[in-house]
């Protein structure tokens, strides 16, 4: 490829396209379609040619990605007083905890919402007290947390039957023996909650480094959390359908992939409890977890951060070098450094990282599972009409046996006295039913994007959601997360990842093999103490 072809279709990654109208669509809206980074990490990984570099920066250290990991190592180092590093902010600055405004309305395009951090989570807990989130003793079993920031209810609901239940767990029209089976299982994961391995941990932690490390309960990574399921007699539909749903959730896999660990550490390992909030509450905000990523951003300081994203990272000398692509000059700089965290997903570090293998990587043997997801935000200029008065409209809005994820209302937050004429649905939905999504995605156009993304929306309204549409912005992560499958806990060249102490450093939930807040956040703080440790 030549330069002026690079540079050609480099200029793609932040085009959009717009689809023509679909036969069952009642009025003619836009579709924007987003794909962050995709074009431009395509032509990378294919050995585009890049223009010379101009111009360099100098640096003691340099953080290689904005996501949750590279925000929170940068936010610790500007906590203690680093004064000499920057933050390179990639091809999407705030990764999956980026938002969008449509209509003056907040949304997000990505993760949207927090557990209450357990006290093994005290790095979460900390940065929320220093943002005015959590108030109070943050080593507290029961802190408090801003009323703003706790989910508004009605905060869940589940169309199941013909009618809306409160609640995503299925209740309505559910027998009993499947009932005693649901109840059953809870009880279960409320006794792993509390159970300790012959180390001495909790089984199930999070961040999941603080776990046991007792063989008895890591055998449980050698089965999917369906084949345990079934072992344990947890055969009722109703729950494996739930079961499968937050699998699809939190890991954009279904139960048949999804490591039996994994499957019950999302719902052993989160222990967060509020004083002014019942157990399992959210946290959440109009455009899900931006407003946390925006807060560690804005801690780091604007002279800090650099547009770009680095193309190719090699120890040189006594440092590190590292090329950068800035997408909106459309050309390349140095980025020299003492020392760099590589906080990018590890199916891209390993193309950008000379000599990868080094560090006891091997793609083949530990390279994390990765699901491609949709995120869809609808702008309404109305509130399509309820069919039942009596479960009214909620935060988050699920649609029982469906391969989708449902939708979330940016405007459940808002605390105002009437409703609001116009308000966001993000619709969410997982690709895990699709072997080959990426490929997939990398062709499809705004119509056939916009058909999966409609889906729930249209079961739920009928046909007449499409008058009350303005306009939709489809955001398509074809690497959105890790998926954790059997064996995603005993992977020799992840742990070596986690240990790297030279020059360059490690920092991304890929480490964790799963993709959540806190976990990258576990690896963006520790790589930033290491360095703090080292100066």
């Amino acid at each position: 490829m030549q330069r002026r072809d690079f540079l050609k279709l480099s200029t793609l990654a932040g085009l959009s396209a717009c689809s023509p109208r679909l036969p069952w669509q009642r009025a003619d809206y836009p579709v924007e379609v987003r794909m962050p980074g995709m074009q431009l990490g395509h032509l990378l990984r294919d050995g585009a040619k890049l223009p010379p570099p101009r111009g360099e920066r100098r640096c003691e250290v340099a953080i290689l990605g904005s996501g949750v990991g590279g925000l929170f190592a940068g936010w610790r180092l500007a906590q203690a007083g680093f004064k000499d590093f920057c933050l390179l902010e990639g091809p999407e600055p705030l990764g999956n905890a980026a938002g969008s405004v449509l209509g003056g309305i907040p949304c997000p395009t990505g993760a949207h919402y927090l557990p209450l951090p357990s006290l093994e989570s005290m790095h979460v807990r900390e940065m929320l007290a220093e943002f005015g989130i959590l108030h109070g003793d943050i080593h507290a079993a029961r802190p408090s947390y801003e009323e703003t920031a706790l989910v508004n209810a009605p905060d869940e609901r589940l169309f199941i039957d013909g009618v809306w239940q409160d609640g995503v767990v299925p209740w309505h029209n559910v027998s009993t023996p499947d009932r005693t089976q649901i109840r059953s299982f809870f009880a279960e994961a409320a006794r792993l909650r509390d159970a300790v391995g012959k180390d001495g941990r909790r089984v199930f932690v999070v961040p999941l480094a603080l776990s046991s490390q007792d063989p008895e309960f890591r055998a449980l990574d050698t089965e999917t959390f369906s084949a345990w399921l079934t072992r344990k007699g947890y055969t009722a539909e109703p729950l494996r359908w739930y079961l499968d749903y937050c699998c699809r959730d939190d890991y954009g896999a279904s139960v048949d992939t999804v490591s039996a660990w994994a499957g019950l550490y999302y719902f052993a390992g989160r222990a967060g409890h509020a004083a002014n909030a019942e157990d399992g509450t959210m946290l959440t905000w109009p455009d899900g977890l931006q407003p946390v990523a925006g807060r560690l951003h804005a801690a780091i300081g604007a002279a800090r951060c650099q547009r770009g994203m680095a193309v190719h990272v090699a120890e040189r000398g006594k440092g590190v070098e590292v090329l950068c692509y800035d997408d909106q000059r459309r050309e390349t700089f140095l980025l020299k450094a003492r020392r760099v965290i590589v906080a990018m997903p590890l199916h891209v570090a390993m193309h950008v990282v000379e000599d990868f293998n080094a560090f006891g990587f091997d793609r083949a043997r530990d390279l994390p599972q990765s699901a491609s997801w949709l995120v869809a935000n609808f702008l309404l200029h109305r509130f399509p009409a309820e069919q039942d008065v009596r479960q009214p409209l909620a935060w988050d809005n699920v649609i029982y046996r469906s391969g989708s994820l449902g939708w979330v209302v940016a405007t459940n937050q808002w605390i105002r006295q009437a409703k609001p004429a116009s308000t966001v649905f993000t619709a969410y939905h997982a690709l895990a039913e699709m072997p080959a999504a990426r490929p997939w995605l990398a062709t499809a156009s705004a119509a056939e994007l916009l058909q999966i993304c409609h889906g729930d929306l249209r079961q739920a309204y009928g046909s007449v959601f499409d008058d009350c549409v303005e306009r939709v912005e489809i955001t398509v992560r074809g690497h959105a997360m890790a998926s954790p499958v059997p064996g995603f806990l005993n992977r020799a060249g992840i742990e070596a990842l986690r240990k790297a102490d030279g020059r360059i450093l490690f920092a991304h939930a890929d480490l964790s093999g799963l993709s959540v807040f806190e976990e990258a956040a576990w690896w963006g703080n520790q790589a930033a103490m290491r360095l703090i440790s080292n100066s």
